[in-house]
């Protein structure tokens, strides 16, 4: 895996390190990484425990949720990443790796989504089996906007049918590692899509209860992209695919111009973003003489909080998809 640091090249009013700084930073971050794999050789248990399931860690609540619903009572899987946390920024502090090196099995979304921590997976990966959950999905499908370096968009969660893609690689990995569960891995990977298409089906019925004119999502970054080509949105977001790259005064003033020419009714914020970068367009957008509502707030890079329906992958999805669908067909007259 390309040892990333940022995902997309900062834009010229963001730009704030000198490239022999930078390079400093890179060579720190490097470092850390090969100390904390050594921590990890000299802690890892190997993915044993008193527990007798497999261990597995997964780095986002998206994933552990797919580990947790295929492996059932056979697998143990521990998430890094909680609510609000931004897996672009993310980096492996020496306890995650000391999480990491006790699982039997990592999985991760790829597609450089954990780019901060791409130094610390690729240590793991010469002792520990991990597993890219992107890496069944055929890439001529996987959107590669311009503007990303020739990388591919990592946000396919939100495309349901593509995300299906994805619990098929966790139980042909589980199924391998551990044979005699695999006829259980199986039927729980069957029963699991089975929902996931009925969830895909209900996605697309509630998306088209807007008109074609008023589906427009604007979002603080650009996640949604999967999500508009598979259910018909129009998508802008404030911020690039990945958030290490800030927004600057003309994006802000840019997207303004579009919301008030447009008159879309309500902008999002995300769960995972700070609230002001889409304050800020917001606030752009009333100088102009209209101001779009705050639609709601959207699970973008990371769930909702454990024990909760937005706790879940499903329930994530419904819960975005009821937001953005009454904020865009709610009735009241704007400014």
């Amino acid at each position: 895996m390309p040892n990333f640091v940022t995902e997309r090249p900062l834009k010229p009013q963001s730009l704030s390190l000198s490239g022999s700084y930078n390079l400093l930073v890179r060579l720190k971050i490097a470092a850390l990484a090969c100390a904390l794999a050594a921590l990890a050789a000299c802690s890892g248990s190997g993915g044993r425990s008193g527990d007798s399931r497999l261990q597995a860690v997964a780095t986002t609540g998206m994933i552990a949720d797919i580990v947790g619903r295929v492996g059932g009572e056979r697998v143990h899987v521990q998430g890094l990443m909680g609510p609000g946390i931004d897996p672009h920024l993310y980096r492996a502090s020496a306890g995650d790796v000391r999480t990491l090196s006790g699982a039997a099995m990592i999985f991760y979304n790829g597609l450089h989504l954990e780019a901060a921590m791409g130094d610390v997976l690729q240590q793991m990966r010469g002792r520990i089996q991990t597993v890219a959950v992107t890496d069944g999905i055929d890439r001529a499908v996987l959107l590669a906007p311009p503007e990303f370096k020739g990388a591919h968009d990592p946000h396919v969660w939100f495309d349901v049918s593509l995300w299906m893609r994805a619990v098929e690689t966790v139980e042909g990995s589980l199924s391998a590692r551990d044979s005699a569960g695999a006829a259980s891995y199986r039927a729980n990977a069957r029963a699991y899509l089975a929902e996931l298409d009925s969830l895909h089906r209900w996605v697309r019925s509630r998306a088209l209860e807007i008109p074609a004119e008023r589906r427009v999502l604007v979002t603080a970054h650009d996640a949604f992209n999967y999500f508009g080509r598979a259910y018909e949105f129009e998508v802008k977001g404030l911020q690039g695919i990945s958030t290490v790259s800030e927004a600057g005064t003309a994006d802000v003033q840019q997207l303004a111009d579009l919301i008030v020419e447009r008159k879309i009714p309500a902008i999002f914020i995300e769960t995972s973003i700070p609230r002001r970068t889409i304050a800020a367009v917001q606030a752009a957008a009333r100088s102009r003489g209209f101001e779009p509502r705050i639609g709601g707030s959207l699970f973008s890079d990371a769930m909702g909080d454990a024990g909760t329906p937005e706790g879940t992958y499903i329930g994530m999805v419904r819960h975005n998809v009821n937001t953005i669908v009454d904020a865009l067909l709610d009735a009241r007259p704007v400014q």
